[in-house]
């Protein structure tokens, strides 16, 4: 009986130590959003990507870098459909730190080899600004993520959902909200209901009419939210298109292939049986 009542409080300690965690990390699912790039046949929208460039452009390069994204990426198949004109003259806007033939830093106008820059000169810097330094956005849409959960997990193999990053980044941006009564929000603190643990150093960064449109789309929080997330998705896997045409290109070789050693099996042992 002892035994018994020892295992039984064990076991009940344990899944207590598990619990704990769970609700301390308690994080709201963000809505399943639908994108042009989902599923194994799909691309990134030209428009959008170009649309989430100027956010990006215009708000979230104040603060964040993307520093692992060369300005030519911007003019190459698959992406935001640039030009090679048009991504020089957006290299040529940024002001590139650099080291002369005297040893001596000098400032430059920027060129398609180089990589967007940060907007401080190190985190230190970036630290003294904000508390904390903003992270790089260069693969912010697959570090960015939640966990689905099972057996949701189990049905996004089938699916091929891979889109967790991009949806977390658009429902964070709209979910800036007053905190619950009971909330302890700290200094400099902003509540966030998709945001692991609430509290978010980064204030609403976005709102409607903010950012000007030229094709016609709405300038809506929602809509800037969508195009922006699409754009971080891009810059953290540019290559995406090509990737999942060589796969499709695999699957037939390697369908077809089957299909070649099956007979050939059948032709060679046609004659044992």
């Amino acid at each position: 009986m002892m035994k018994r009542t020892i295992l039984a409080l064990t076991f009940a300690g344990a899944l207590a130590a598990i619990a704990v965690p769970a609700v301390a990390e308690e994080q709201e699912a963000p809505p399943r959003l639908k994108w042009s790039f989902a599923g194994p046949f799909g691309k990134y929208d030209e428009a959008q990507l170009q649309r989430g460039f100027k956010i990006y452009k215009e708000v979230c390069s104040v603060c964040h870098s993307m520093e692992m994204v060369a300005f030519r990426n911007l003019a190459e198949p698959g992406g935001p459909g640039f030009s090679e004109a048009q991504a020089a003259a957006v290299a040529a806007e940024a002001k590139i730190k650099d080291i002369d033939d005297k040893g001596e830093s000098t400032e430059r106008s920027g060129r398609l080899a180089d990589y967007f820059p940060s907007p401080f000169p190190n985190e230190l810097a970036a630290k003294a600004v904000h508390g904390v330094a903003p992270p790089d956005m260069s693969t912010l849409a697959k570090a960015r993520t939640y966990q689905r959960g099972f057996p949701w997990f189990v049905f996004d193999v089938f699916t091929q959902y891979q889109e967790q990053g991009p949806d977390y980044i658009a429902a964070y941006l709209k979910g800036y909200e007053e905190p619950p009564k009971g909330f302890q929000l700290p200094a400099n603190g902003h509540y966030n209901k998709y945001f692991p643990g609430h509290n978010t150093a980064m204030p609403p960064p976005l709102q409607n009419g903010q950012v000007v449109y030229d094709d016609g789309s709405p300038q809506t929080l929602d809509q800037y939210s969508k195009d922006v997330a699409a754009f971080l998705m891009w810059a953290a896997e540019p290559h995406l298109v090509q990737r999942k045409r060589i796969g499709f290109q695999v699957m037939i070789f390697l369908i077809v292939l089957s299909g070649l050693l099956y007979f050939t099996k059948k032709k060679v042992w046609s004659g044992a049986h």
